[in-house]
């Protein structure tokens, strides 16, 4: 596999989207994964692990700003680097 000792700890919370407080660029360098509820999903936004959710894009509805318009699915959340 790879080395995953240099590699920062993956955040509690975490947005892609840079203009968040919670986007981490260093944990971008690699490719992370997440699973909600043992699936593995891949069009999660954002995610917060203590608090056991995510946030995925609601179809291609976008709000006033253009931004998509996203939607909370609650459950067990596991991020991990690829």
């Amino acid at each position: 596999m790879s080395d995953t000792s240099s590699l920062p700890p993956m955040p509690d919370r975490l947005s892609v989207d840079p203009r968040s407080p919670h986007h981490v660029p260093a944990v971008f360098e690699r490719e992370i994964g997440i699973r909600l509820n043992g699936k593995e999903r891949f069009d999660v936004e954002e995610y917060c692990i203590s608090e056991g959710w995510v946030r995925v894009p609601a179809g291609r509805t976008l709000d006033r700003k253009g931004q998509p318009m996203m939607i909370k699915l609650k459950g067990t959340v596991e991020a991990f680097y690829r």
